[in-house]
């Protein structure tokens, strides 16, 4: 299995630091990169000369389309979109009313369900998507076949958007913005036509790939065969159940999915919690993770988005990462790709760490004590025959208030009253704890001089 370099390496010793080589600067400001450093010159990636500011520049200077009001709405609706996310369940749920579900079709449909949600999965997003990991070509064409059975657009268009989203997740430029609200990043921003252009998103890699290219070409096709004959023919050559096979395995089967698969955009970004950075809002869950066939753990993969994984512990319910690691096991797949494990530690040590400080400053913690009236040992003891003062470690403390809290009991405070109880109360008697220690330096009011 391979994985992504680290970050940082152990710098090398300074003996074998070799003197720094100063480049030649090319004085021409609109010069390019050398060739070699371009995989493909004749095909320039489409991200390839955006600005650096490219976002902030972008949502400027390109207008969003108008509002839409009460006025407009049935305008403003992408209707082939709307036909296919309303129709599908309608006519599924009417079909399923005059049709028997036999228990060979429901466990086809469960089957179709994981084998066309893989191609989503799997396929399109985190072998297309991402590059997690090497496909064979046999594997490659089951992916794009299942995954055109998902009925989600092709490989090529589904990995475009999906790429602008990691890219500007929650933004404007994020095809399925969350901050827009959960329903939008559920089905809102595919029934609605965008209000202005996804960010830009490179898919050079995907276009040199003659099978999505094929599928790409042939997507409708495909999604015809593969999203309603092919389960529909299984059932009715397998068991004869031609019209449950088209209304279980196909219809409700599709309906299902579509809605698995859209929880990775809208659950994803709201249920759960981010153990890896909060700076954007992809969270991790369980219940999350068995809805989208392990896409749960959505905090992780957006900060290690090359990680062939979405859980990480064994225990997780990731079946995508299963099913890739089971395709190396048989000669499928190869070149895995996770991140090393001191990196993930530490991401997650940083989220630790953030809660810890953000959990500190929610507490009472005693001052320094630097502003505290500094007095002499008489005084000390004169002030002992009025109030209950105790010395410890120099600070002089009233413990007015603490005799009967004292978990002790009250009598091993007061027998100290007036004097110096430092050697009991560092382990003389005994070793206070940390909450002692903390309640000691609420507790100080002065200082003595012999401190």
């Amino acid at each position: 299995m391979s994985s992504v370099p680290p970050v940082c390496s152990t710098p090398p010793s300074v003996e074998t630091l070799t003197p720094p080589i100063t480049p030649k600067l090319n004085d021409d400001p609109n010069s390019q990169p050398s060739k070699k450093f371009i995989d493909d010159p004749e095909h320039v990636p489409a991200d390839a000369n955006i600005p650096d500011n490219y976002v902030s520049y972008t949502l400027k200077q390109q207008k969003s389309l108008p509002p839409i009001t009460w006025d407009n709405w049935y305008t403003k609706l992408n209707w082939l979109n709307v036909a296919i996310l309303a129709g599908t369940p309608v006519i599924g749920l009417v079909g399923a009313y005059y049709t028997r579900l036999r228990w060979e079709t429901a466990v086809w449909s469960v089957v179709y369900y994981y084998m066309t949600g893989l191609g989503i999965t799997a396929g399109y997003h985190r072998l297309w998507s991402h590059r997690s990991y090497n496909a064979s070509k046999p594997l490659q064409y089951f992916l794009a076949f299942v995954g055109a059975g998902a009925v989600e657009g092709s490989i090529k268009w589904w990995s475009r958007g999906h790429r602008a989203h990691h890219r500007y997740t929650d933004t404007d430029l994020d095809p399925y913005n969350a901050h827009r609200g959960l329903l939008w990043s559920h089905i809102g921003w595919m029934v609605v036509k965008p209000r202005r252009k996804p960010g830009v998103a490179d898919v050079s890699d995907l276009t040199k790939n003659e099978i999505v290219r094929w599928q790409h070409k042939y997507y409708l096709s495909l999604v015809v065969i593969m999203g309603f004959l092919f389960p529909t023919v299984v059932a009715g050559l397998g068991w004869g159940d031609w019209q449950g096979g088209y209304v279980y395995a196909g219809l409700l089967r599709l309906c299902f999915l579509h809605h698995s698969t859209f929880c990775v955009n809208s659950l994803a970004h709201w249920l759960g919690e981010t153990p890896f950075d909060d700076k954007h809002s992809p969270r991790d869950h369980f219940v999350t993770a068995l809805v989208t066939i392990g896409e749960g753990y959505h905090n992780f993969h957006h900060q290690f988005p090359m990680d062939y994984r979405n859980a990480i512990k064994w225990y997780q319910y990731d079946p995508t990462k299963w099913f890739i690691w089971s395709c190396q096991k048989l000669g499928f797949a190869s070149h895995l790709k996770s991140f090393p494990d001191n990196e993930v530690r530490k991401g997650q040590l940083t989220m630790q760490l953030k809660r810890l400080r953000e959990t500190q400053e929610t507490l009472s913690w005693p001052s320094d004590n630097s502003d505290l009236p500094v007095i002499s040992w008489e005084s000390y003891l004169e002030q002992a025959k009025s109030r209950p003062v105790i010395c410890v470690a120099g600070f002089i403390h009233d413990v007015s208030d603490f005799l009967d809290d004292h978990p002790g009991g009250r009598h091993l405070l007061t027998k100290h009253i007036g004097r110096d109880a430092t050697t009991t109360f560092f382990g003389g008697v005994y070793d206070h704890s940390n909450a002692a220690h903390n309640v000691r330096h609420i507790l100080a009011v002065a200082r003595s001089y012999l401190d």
